[in-house]
């Protein structure tokens, strides 16, 4: 067992915005109260599922917070795992590849919504299942909608496949399991194709592209696609728990399949990714310092297609609130009830299995990396999320409020004092007057004060956009709700203005 290890800033490329920075610094204390229970969801998973190491990370605030290795790399050896031990990654690979794909759009080499065969010739001709079925687009192999068949545990064993066999075999054609944009559905085959789209764009091969655009420039130097060639002191060995003994699995070497799966890293590498990852939130002005732009960074959470309602992992799945699910370009995205916006991605391989979870409004990872087949770590990752969320470390930005908001504010609580919307005279928008008569909400305001009674309306206003905001103030019998809506037009005007009394609860 390793000691619990605290890590200090890193010297990522792109630093997270101060805002981002400020709102979602690591806070020591209450991290290292809680780190024992993260620890112990962790051991008992790995003993649980007879898993001979793991390393588990947790980053935040653009640093990596909290780092421990657990048990061994090497079962001949007793090697124990550390923050520097290299596991492959698995599927948490197809988010490089996602995003490779996205900067060659940026440079203007590819479109997403071209069709894949304008990139790899050998898929011209293909007979596809119907005569009205679409080609298959770049977009759709990013989000497994090509109408290509599961392809888990078959794809995995491609691992090894020479680019001369995955060119036969793209020749000869593959076929489908229904029409493409019909339903999404996960193909390993898919993002193998998109690595050949970045290797024929680039006139390189689709490693080089990643190691060029992405691990160089984040100073990720000990990660890499060539496994056998990394130095066997630090490599974790992949086993499978089989008859109630470990066997070792064999190491698959860099193939035509490496964009879908075939990536190692280590702790203190995977870290910087899933910073730089992180610092694409919140959308602000600033220079762009990373690989690619934020924006770009904030595509891959665009879960646009055939949305389903999944239970969330781990623990408190069974009480908490169903999740939103969609698959948007390498990364599961989720919504969910405490905690927002998610991104995650599991990782199974023959003799590796790993997850990875992004909190992006909160600026926060969270990541475990094993050496079992399929051992699929999710639960303890998701675990580990919620405790974080019951003990107050994990904080949203604060939005700012705009001038424009801030002035239609002042504006609601001078038509509240006066009882009418003169206050907003020469500010409507001219569907204001029509959805309600001066005279009206004259007559309404008057009956909501003498509901409520005395308000304190100095309650600040909670911005839920530029244009939009929510408030809610105290009065003498209860509360009053209320919400600013402006209108798309220049100068500003305003849409709607909305109050709600709620009686004190008896």
């Amino acid at each position: 067992m390793r000691a619990m290890t605290m890590i200090p800033a890193m010297a990522v490329v792109l630093a997270a915005s101060p805002l981002h920075a400020q709102s979602t610094s690591p806070q020591s204390a209450t991290l290292d109260s809680i780190a024992p229970q993260i620890e112990a969801g962790f051991t008992t998973f790995m003993v649980e599922n007879h898993v001979p190491g793991l390393v588990y990370g947790v980053v935040q605030g653009g640093h990596l917070a909290l780092v421990k290795g657990e048990g061994v790399q090497d079962l001949a050896a007793r090697r124990p795992v550390t923050p520097d031990s290299l596991f492959r990654i698995a599927s948490m690979t197809k988010a490089f590849t996602a995003l490779s794909i996205l900067s060659l759009r940026d440079k203007g080499l590819l479109a997403l919504d071209d069709p894949a065969e304008k990139y790899v010739p050998e898929m011209r001709g293909w007979t596809y299942p119907t005569s009205d079925s679409p080609k298959i687009r770049v977009r759709d192999l990013l989000q497994h909608v090509a109408g290509f068949v599961t392809d888990d545990p078959w794809g995995d064993r491609q691992q090894v496949l020479s680019q001369e066999d995955f060119t036969a075999l793209l020749k000869t054609g593959v076929p489908f399991t229904r029409e493409p944009q019909a339903r999404h559905e996960y193909s390993n085959l898919g993002y193998a194709i998109l690595g050949r789209i970045v290797a024929n764009v680039t006139h390189q091969p689709y490693r080089r592209y990643v190691e060029k655009t992405f691990l160089v420039p984040l100073g990720m130097t000990s990660s890499g696609y060539d496994t056998p060639a990394s130095p066997i002191e630090r490599r974790a060995v992949g086993y499978r728990w089989e008859n109630g003994v470990w066997s070792e699995e064999p190491t698959m070497k860099d193939g035509a399949f490496n964009s879908m799966g075939g990536l190692q890293v280590s702790a203190n590498d995977y870290a910087k990714w899933i910073a730089f990852l992180l610092s694409g939130w919140p959308a602000r002005d600033g220079p762009e310092t990373g690989p690619v732009r934020r924006a770009t960074i904030r595509e891959l959470a665009q879960g646009l297609n055939f949305v389903s309602i999944a239970t969330r992992p781990g623990s408190t799945g069974a009480t908490a609130c169903p999740l939103a699910l969609a698959y948007g370009m390498g990364w599961r995205v989720m919504q969910d009830c405490d905690l927002g916006l998610t991104m995650s991605h599991g990782g199974g391989y023959p003799g590796y299995g790993s997850h990875v979870m992004l909190m992006p409004e909160y600026g926060t990872g969270i990541f475990v990396l094993t050496n079992r087949t399929y051992a699929g770590p999710t639960g303890p990752a998701w675990d580990a999320a919620m405790l974080m969320h019951k003990a107050g470390l994990l904080h949203r930005p604060e939005m700012p409020v705009s001038s424009d908001l801030a002035s239609f504010y002042a504006a609601a609580q001078a038509v509240w004092q006066a009882g009418t919307v003169a206050p907003l005279n020469g500010r409507v928008a001219m569907n204001f007057p029509m959805d309600r008569t001066a005279e009206n909400w004259t007559k309404v305001l008057g009956e909501l004060k003498a509901q409520a009674g005395t308000c304190d309306t100095a309650a600040p206003v909670t911005p839920t956009g530029r244009m939009t905001g929510t408030f809610r103030w105290t009065c003498g019998k209860g509360s009053v709700n209320g919400q600013i809506v402006l209108a798309p037009t220049r100068p500003i005007t305003i849409q709607a203005l909305r109050f709600t009394f709620e009686g004190a609860v008896p």
